[in-house]
């Protein structure tokens, strides 16, 4: 039999069996969905490649595209059942089919235009952790990237996606062969150039970044090692503090941490201006971390690292880490005999901050819907109706009751909007974020003032430090804080103060870690240091290595050791290593003269990340276990009665 109709053109209808031309019509509009597909993917990168300044090589291109060409060839098959033979959509089979393609083919342009517009923002597809993030909080700063032209560029790549198929569908048979070829060899050679040309992770693809984000970068693996111990000698000379231990007993405990703080901004750790005089102040009689490091540059999961001094696990929800086995601060000081209270201006709902504060030790738990502001916006309250809210707090407290309070101030994140005007010109975003954090500093000294008033500063402990940085592009599309472990977002302020014990500055160039506050804590208090924290106390131990990471995009992997920093890249394996005493600003990568010790740190990291997965694993289950196990207690007692 041979086919009578719809044949192939230029075919003789003699030598084209009956169903074979429908079939192949349907594979050819299903690689034409596909092509489209691909070319929207590639378009969705130029508005972000054309601003970047990345080195080209041939190696390059395929780097950039290739997994954007493996997903217009895996489209094919996809888009295949979906492609009838009706010519439109219909009410027959066929034209459900094409319905629910153009369905699916829009919805996918439009992701992929909104994409650029991210890569544009934050150099990042959107990955699982980044959609987490995007709660009500952030309302404020997502309305500010709601832009005419970001409107446009949507706009834009989305006429050009939907106009694309019908397009590629009158190009010569040849021309869409060609492009296929090209996207196979691109397919082939990408992976290999992807390990050897620095691409700034623009070479992940939009779909493919938010679909690998839900599957964890190691394996967890029970690894045992000292993981603050560098691999290679060091001869580092340490300030002795050990004279500090226990002497600070007895003494009310206030830790603040401020938000999106970074060193290298503020005046007593080098910046040229100063926008927080009040914290300048304290640091004149304080100890002085000049180099201290967050663990993850996220608020929450770095509140869990400070309060519990245990490293929160990579690609590992913030929820999963609510069994940990690691006692917080507020247990240690309650068992003391301390009463505790933590104070938020933002939202205890924000991305899984609950199960960090809940349950762990504290008496009092207030947050921007309890204090209630006198100037709200999505991610909390003013400064000025905290303050007052914690020294209602502390003036209900009889006078002889020792106290723990614990500030979280939200002054100085995006998008660094204040009630009142600050004393930098706010033309730049860097202005308006140094405003953000004087504003926050004036509520700090209100504070800090009203405890004196009340004859508390004498007899308080005081350590203040920033959650993690802020990054205004010192390197390419490094912006906020999440999606880099350069220094402009995990090197911040650290200082422990103690009025009429500290009596002047002392400043420690060791690296320390927001790991090692809570130890440090109860070793100035002269208290039992638990055996579950993975935290040092600076007083005996300054100097060891300070270990950091980030999963909201790329895997990154970090570690600054001495002179030392480095950055591991999980996806690619790429590596980064700088010498901070030449090269403060991170610039001259040094991996291909320091071989070993890249090979060193990186299966450190690699390790580390491993045993911390299988860490927290591990307390989950035994918790779950427990949990299963006090369930089937009490069924059993109810039954008996």
């Amino acid at each position: 039999m041979v086919a009578s109709e719809t044949t192939e053109p230029g075919l003789p209808v003699a030598q084209v069996p009956a169903g074979v031309a429908p079939v192949r019509a349907r594979w050819s509009e299903a690689l034409c969905f596909a092509a489209s597909l691909g070319i929207v993917c590639i378009a969705a990168k130029l508005p972000v490649l054309v601003e970047r300044d990345l080195a080209f090589t041939l190696a390059l291109v395929p780097a950039l595209f290739w997994q954007d060409a493996l997903l217009a060839l895996l489209a094919v098959p996809a888009f295949f059942p979906l492609v009838g033979r009706a010519s439109y959509p219909s009410f027959s089979w066929a034209g459900c089919r094409r319905w629910m393609l153009w369905l699916l083919y829009p919805v996918l342009v439009i992701y992929l235009a909104i994409n650029s517009v991210l890569l544009l923002i934050l150099s990042s597809p959107l990955t699982l952790s980044m959609a987490r993030a995007t709660g009500g909080a952030l309302r404020d700063s997502i309305m500010t990237y709601i832009t005419p032209a970001n409107c446009a560029i949507i706009g834009a790549l989305t006429g050009l996606g939907l106009a694309l198929p019908f397009a590629i569908r009158r190009l010569p048979p040849r021309w869409v062969a060609g492009l296929s070829l090209v996207a196979v060899a691109s397919v082939i050679l990408g992976p290999f150039a992807t390990a050897r040309v620095n691409t700034d992770g623009l070479h992940r693809n939009a779909v493919a970044a938010f679909a690998r984000s839900f599957f964890p970068r190691v394996a967890a693996r029970p690894v045992e090692r000292d993981w603050r111990t560098s691999p290679f000698p060091t001869d580092v000379s340490q300030i002795d503090l050990s004279k500090f231990t226990g002497t600070a007993a007895n003494r009310n405990v206030v830790l603040i941490s401020l938000e999106s703080t970074g060193a290298q901004y503020l005046a007593p750790w080098g910046a040229s201006n100063d926008p927080m005089p009040n914290l300048t102040r304290l640091a004149e009689s304080a100890i002085l971390f000049e180099n201290a490091y967050a663990v993850y540059p996220e608020s929450i999961k770095g509140l869990l690292s400070t309060l519990c001094s245990i490293y929160p696990a990579i690609d590992t929800s913030t929820e999963s880490h609510a069994a940990t086995t690691s006692p917080s601060l507020a247990h240690v000081l309650s068992r003391s005999g301390y009463t505790n209270a933590l104070f938020h201006s933002g939202r205890f709902m924000y991305l899984g901050m609950e199960a960090v504060v809940r349950n762990r030790g504290f008496h009092l738990l207030c947050d921007a819907g309890g204090i209630s502001g006198n100037v709200n916006s999505s991610f909390g309250v003013d400064e000025p109706a905290t303050v007052d809210k914690m020294l209602e707090w502390l003036d209900s407290l009889p006078v002889s009751q020792p106290f723990f309070l614990c500030y979280l101030p939200i002054a100085g994140h995006h998008p660094y909007d204040t009630p009142e005007r600050g004393p930098f010109p706010g033309t730049t975003e860097q202005e308006r974020y140094l405003n953000a954090l004087w504003y926050g500093d004036k509520s700090l000294g209100h504070f800090l003032e009203a405890l004196r008033e009340r004859h508390l500063d004498t007899n308080t402990l005081f350590i203040i430090y920033g959650d993690h940085s802020e990054a205004f592009g010192q390197h390419a599309g490094n912006y906020g804080h999440t999606l880099n472990i350069y220094e402009e977002n995990v090197r911040v302020p650290l200082l422990i103060a103690a009025p009429e014990l500290i009596e002047k500055q002392i400043r420690v160039p060791e690296v320390a870690s927001l790991l090692d506050v809570t130890p440090t804590i109860i070793n100035l208090l002269g208290l039992a240091r638990s055996p579950d924290f993975q935290g040092t106390s600076l007083l005996r131990a300054p100097g060891s290595m300070s270990l950091f990471f980030t999963d909201y995009s790329l895997g990154l992997l970090g570690l600054r050791d001495g002179n030392w920093k480095y950055i591991h890249e999980i996806e690619s394996g790429r590596s980064q290593l700088f010498n901070l005493a030449q090269d403060r600003d991170e610039r001259k990568n040094l991996t291909l003269q320091q071989h070993d010790r890249v090979i060193a740190y990186r299966q450190h990291l690699l390790d580390w990340a491993s045993a911390q997965r299988y860490r927290v694993a591990a307390a989950e289950r035994l918790s779950s276990r427990s949990s299963t196990l006090l369930t089937w207690s009490n069924s059993v007692d109810l039954s008996k009665k």
